[in-house]
């Protein structure tokens, strides 16, 4: 589980194909070290990926095709700039919202602009994640945790004070850019638990009559 607050900018050291169609990425960094083992999850522009080897300024992780297919990390390249963030750790404070690290799928910068010292960014999105997309709730792009400013039927915006433009990659993505996208979870469930309990005859009513209150759908 990861946050979305970004501790670090690493960069690509080296990018590996390897049989079966995966890859190995080689980071270079120095914040995420500390502490870091051999098998610690550290997420890579958003994806989760495990520590397979680690250098005194550097750590390796494979990528599985399925994660070249799902998320933007295949486009990465030597020099490129990487969000990194290390799991939470357990009794860690928690600053943003809940990340697990597996990328829903890939949007793509369509533009930016200046709104006083803040820097606001739009990123298309597919429709099947649009559908999570709410103003004022929150999305991980590349692994940051944003608020959502505005939202389009396709698209949507969010808005970078002065000290996330220097800590995150986004504001250094030009039109065009992919990103890779994780949609809060919670909206996920949320959205299982009313299609279930609909299919079931479970229904806001029926929560309020026994007991659960009108915060379940029900009538106030």
């Amino acid at each position: 589980m990861f946050t979305g607050i970004i501790e670090e900018i690493g960069e690509v050291r080296a990018v590996q194909p390897i049989g079966g169609g995966g890859a190995r990425l080689r980071i270079g960094c120095r914040v995420v070290l500390e502490g870091t083992k051999i098998g610690d999850s550290i997420a890579v522009d958003g994806v989760c990926l495990t520590v397979t080897d680690l250098a005194r300024d550097s750590f390796l992780v494979e990528l599985q095709p399925v994660t070249l297919r799902r998320s933007a990390l295949g486009t990465r390249r030597v020099g490129d700039p990487v969000n990194l963030e290390r799991a939470v750790a357990v009794g860690g404070r928690f600053g943003g919202h809940y990340v697990q690290g597996h990328v829903d799928g890939i949007g793509r910068v369509t533009a930016s602009y200046r709104d006083g010292p803040a820097l606001v960014v739009r990123i298309a999105a597919p429709p099947e994640l649009m559908r999570y997309v709410v103003e004022r709730g929150f999305i991980a792009v590349d692994g940051a945790s944003l608020t959502i400013q505005r939202r389009t039927a396709s698209e949507f915006e969010v808005s970078l004070v002065a000290y996330t433009q220097e800590h995150i990659t986004l504001p250094r993505k030009e039109v065009g850019a992919p990103v890779n996208l994780e949609v809060d979870i919670v909206a996920k469930y949320v959205e299982q638990f009313v299609r279930l309990g609909t299919a079931s005859g479970l229904t806001g009513e029926l929560l309020e009559r026994a007991g659960f209150g009108s915060e379940f759908g029900g009538r106030s």
